[in-house]
């Protein structure tokens, strides 16, 4: 039972012991036209106004004429929380709401923002509360209680966080696309039921932890056309895929590995999360018109790419020097160059028209004029050079100086300069859950917005998906991180701004913003991911 001396809180809000809360100062807004009473020690004290002591653990402690006492040395926090409110207290609480999953994991701020005034209007729905995303008493003592439950939804919800997971349940094969309503009714309930019996997790058509954390994982069983089916659709798509340049060979209806590495290829350049299952997403952006063919590009690493820089040095292109089997900013300009002196569309990816080009025995060669090509001014869309950058190196292709963590003096390239430049545009722009800008963002889709806009064409991956992306240099010690990285912690990802700072979408900031990277992200580090020299 918490406990309030009436004394003290009649000199601390200037209430009389039984009678009505005090007036407002003149020219204030009243937040309610009626604020809640809330009776304590026999005093009846204005919600509004109510200031009280606070600590961690919940309790309300008394504060005489606001002197703090030998047995409570927190700082004096209001109950009643709300959007645009600042306050030490509220770290705790954004601490307990991402611990039970109401709010993506992050750095705790003292800013009750929006995406926490959110989180809280998930948990009050889930125990049906009213949803007005304030913390008052009633929803803080709820919080903090033992029996204070983990995020789940269920048959009747309704909201954002509903869509992302009818989004997700239709990628799988579980939902058809108009079921993406946001409304959790019977039809969810039977696509969650399917597969959590097809994963033999617990069927309760409810998305808890258990469920919440399979829906991306990679381990999570599709409803649909997957590895090991024979058919004649797959024979079919095989064939659009032999069409877009993802695959090579007869189209033969068997989905073996090499159909599924296409699909992967196909989805990481289409938009789509990359899971290498052929579902209705999939499927209906390989028929669209707009499906974005095969190209090699920046971050690429494979025979493929050494045999393009082979035919690159075979017309004078490329040095022989940079045929290292790793597409980075030099190989991309060596490709703009040989399709600027062979008609081609310059935009450093080999794709379709290139290949064909680069295998031909009438390309143009290299004028010998030309300058050679180099990580400089001649790419403009990002990348390392042709050789793969070690973990802790630094760069040697100019741009602005900045220090990486742990080991300052590193210089920052060109290319991630320019990602950092492209981040730092985006500055307060708001945090929204599943949001990939331009005007607001989750952390996950903040990265994916940037990196494409520097011409970096990577696919949206949530922050489990960039624990192993596939494509870059890994990063494994938090004191080798540069600038230019992108970090991965518990739950949540960023970009390595330099000098010890990361610039990151941040929920519980409620906004991108440019920060430090504190011992949290230290405590919390999984990874990073070295995309540029």
């Amino acid at each position: 039972m918490m406990i309030m001396a009436a004394a003290a809180m009649m000199m601390l809000c200037g209430c009389s012991i039984g009678g009505s809360a005090g007036t407002a100062t003149p020219g204030e807004a009243s937040e309610e036209a009626s604020p809640a009473v809330i009776n304590i020690d026999n005093a009846a004290i204005s919600e509004t106004e109510q200031i009280v002591r606070m600590d961690l653990g919940g309790d309300i402690l008394p504060a005489i004429d606001g002197v703090t006492t030998a047995a409570d040395n927190s700082e004096l926090a209001p109950v009643y929380l709300k959007t645009g409110d600042e306050h030490s207290v509220v770290r705790k609480l954004q601490e307990r709401l991402m611990s039970l999953g109401y709010m993506d994991n992050d750095e705790p701020t003292t800013y009750y923002g929006s995406a926490t005034a959110e989180a809280i209007k998930h948990f009050q729905r889930q125990l049906d509360m009213p949803e007005d995303g304030i913390c008052g008493t009633e929803t803080w003592d709820a919080l903090f209680s033992a029996a204070a439950p983990y995020y789940k939804v269920s048959n009747g919800d309704s909201g954002t966080d509903i869509v992302q997971i009818q989004q997700r349940l239709f990628q799988l094969g579980y939902l058809t696309d108009d079921s993406t309503t946001g409304y959790f009714g019977d039809t969810t309930e039977e696509a969650v039921r399917k597969m959590q019996e097809t994963n033999g997790i617990s069927v309760d058509g409810a998305v808890g932890k258990e469920t919440i954390n399979l829906l991306y994982s990679d381990e999570v069983k599709a409803n649909i056309i997957a590895l090991g089916e024979e058919s004649e659709l797959v024979r079919r798509y095989q064939e659009r895929l032999e069409a877009l340049g993802y695959l090579r060979g007869e189209a033969d209806g068997n989905f073996g590995n090499a159909t599924q590495n296409a699909i992967r290829e196909f989805q990481s350049r289409n938009d789509l999360v990359v899971d290498g299952y052929l579902g209705p997403g999939t499927m209906a952006a390989l028929d669209s018109g707009n499906a974005t063919p095969f190209a090699l590009r920046v971050g690429d690493e494979s025979s493929s790419v050494t045999y393009i820089q082979q035919r690159l040095n075979h017309y004078g292109y490329l040095s022989s020097g940079h045929v290292t089997g790793y597409y980075g900013s030099i190989t991309e300009a060596a490709v703009k160059q040989f399709q600027r002196y062979n008609g081609l569309s310059q935009d450093g990816t080999v794709g379709v028209q290139t290949m064909a080009k680069l295998e031909s025995d009438n390309a143009a060669k290299k004028p010998a004029s030309a300058p050679s090509a180099s990580a400089g001014g001649s790419s403009s869309s990002g990348g390392s050079s042709s050789s793969r950058p070690s973990s802790g190196g630094s760069s040697s292709s100019g741009g602005s100086s900045s220090s990486g963590v742990g080991s300052g003096g590193a210089t920052v390239s060109g290319s991630a300069q320019a990602l950092i430049n492209e981040a730092s545009k985006h500055l307060g722009k708001p945090y929204v859950w599943g949001a990939k800008g331009p005007n607001s963002f989750d952390c996950s889709g903040f990265v994916y917005y940037c990196l494409n806009q520097v011409g970096v064409r990577q696919s949206y991956l949530t922050s489990s998906g960039w624990r192993n992306p596939g494509r870059y240099q890994r990063v494994s010690s938090f004191d080798n991180i540069q600038a230019g990285d992108i970090v991965v912690v518990n739950g949540h990802v960023g970009i390595a701004a330099g000098g010890g700072t990361i610039i990151d979408a941040s929920s519980s900031n409620g906004r991108v913003v440019h920060r430090s990277l504190s011992s949290w992200w230290r405590n919390n580090f999984i990874v990073a991911w070295r995309i540029f020299g």
